[in-house]
């Protein structure tokens, strides 16, 4: 297959967000509110069994009264809120500004850290880019994430993000996936997507995406994922043999 595009998720397979544990602390101490360990223990617990942190630890169970929500979650800035600030209080924190902060908490650059290997992989494929390798975002996300982009230095290596709340759908919908090609001037036959999500991801299969998989782990556990699926050296490749 002959690389012209790449298209990665954002969460799971470029940024991980961080733990239930950092997140909950980050705004307790933004607050300055002090909190016991075993109650702080016990807040994190909750708040991961309701699955409250968005892209961290699925729910356990949806809420009846959340189901509507939950499943439009990334069509709508809105319905992403909604969705997660009442999973949060599901958790039944005592103070209930709680709920919005660390909703606002995960949109924050600080919260998010690359995965080792993207940064060497998305500059690997910008160095092929005067061979016309592009490469896009397509995320399942309620809010923009071009600001975490940007303060981890990676938004340089992205030449177009395709998010859903942005478009009112949510991948798998082949839409997100044709756009995506569309805005990099593609035929999405020369296009390989990477994702962590073998449902949601797989939707570009349908517009004839080649799909590829990283497994979504801590940043820790997951050191080489990006780096092992060969883009850039398939990329290259090509570039090298396609005139012969």
């Amino acid at each position: 297959m002959q690389i012209e595009g790449v298209l990665f998720d954002f969460s799971g397979t470029l940024f991980r967000i961080e733990s239930v544990e950092a997140w909950l602390r980050a705004v307790l101490d933004a607050r300055s509110t002090a909190v016991e360990q075993a109650d702080f223990a016990d807040w994190a617990r909750r708040l991961t069994t309701a699955g409250a942190l968005p892209g961290g630890p699925a729910p356990a169970r949806i809420p009846p009264s959340l189901a509507a929500a939950w499943a439009a979650r990334d069509s709508s800035a809105r319905a992403h809120r909604e969705a997660f600030t009442g999973l949060a209080r599901e958790a039944d924190l005592p103070d209930p500004g709680l709920y919005d902060a660390l909703y606002d908490r995960h949109m924050s650059p600080g919260a998010w850290q690359p995965y080792p290997d993207a940064a060497e992989v998305l500059r690997g494929l910008r160095g092929l880019r005067r061979d016309g390798v592009a490469v896009g975002v397509v995320s399942n996300i309620g809010w923009d994430l071009r600001p975490v982009f940007r303060a981890h230095g990676l938004d340089a290596f992205v030449d177009t993000y395709v998010l859903s709340y942005e478009h009112g759908v949510q991948k798998p919908d082949p839409r997100l996936f044709r756009t995506a090609c569309g805005l990099l001037g593609l035929d999405p036959a020369d296009v390989v997507m990477v994702g962590d999500d073998r449902h949601a991801d797989a939707g570009a299969a349908a517009v004839g995406c080649e799909v590829r998989f990283v497994d979504h782990l801590p940043v820790a556990e997951r050191p080489d994922a990006l780096r092992a699926l060969g883009l850039t050296e398939r990329a290259g490749e090509t570039r090298d043999t396609g005139g012969s």
